[in-house]
């Protein structure tokens, strides 16, 4: 009995058959990516609901702390360079007030995504209640050329 490409003399076939072999591999290639965990890097913060009654005018915080991290990789606290421990000072220090300040945090479009979620999580972990981003909206034309942000 011959197989496609052999001869019929009785000789033993000299090649291999790498058909079983090469299906043995591919089984294994899909079990090797179906068993790899997806990788998930990711600060979960809550963030709040918008409200649709806002609170009347004398009950709105006058006092804003803003959080700017710059491509130099500093934390800038009002505009003041600080480093992590004094973050942690300063957002104990605002928890403490009666009416708390709210927090703003706004990365320069080259800062260190490293130091962002350092920075997220310090503040995640300080349990710090109003916190916000802000200048998002430089960011609405991202990826588009030579359009201006929007109004």
């Amino acid at each position: 009995m011959a197989m496609s490409g052999g001869s019929d003399d009785g000789e033993p076939m000299m090649d291999m058959n790498t058909t079983p072999l090469i299906d043995v591999l591919l089984v294994l290639l899909i079990m090797f990516i179906i068993t790899i965990p997806v990788a998930t890097h990711s600060v979960d913060i809550d963030l709040p609901q918008p409200n649709p009654n806002p609170p009347p005018e004398d009950q709105i915080d006058p006092i804003k702390n803003k959080i700017v991290l710059t491509q130099a990789d500093e934390i800038l606290w009002n505009g003041d360079a600080i480093n992590q421990e004094e973050l942690v000072r300063n957002l104990n220090i605002t928890k403490t007030i009666t009416l708390e300040p709210e927090l703003q945090f706004e990365p320069e479009p080259n800062a260190s995504y490293d130091l962002s979620a350092r920075v997220l999580n310090v503040i995640k972990a300080s349990g710090v209640t109003k916190f916000g981003f802000v200048g998002n909206e430089k960011y609405r034309t991202l990826g588009t050329t030579g359009a201006a942000p929007a109004q």
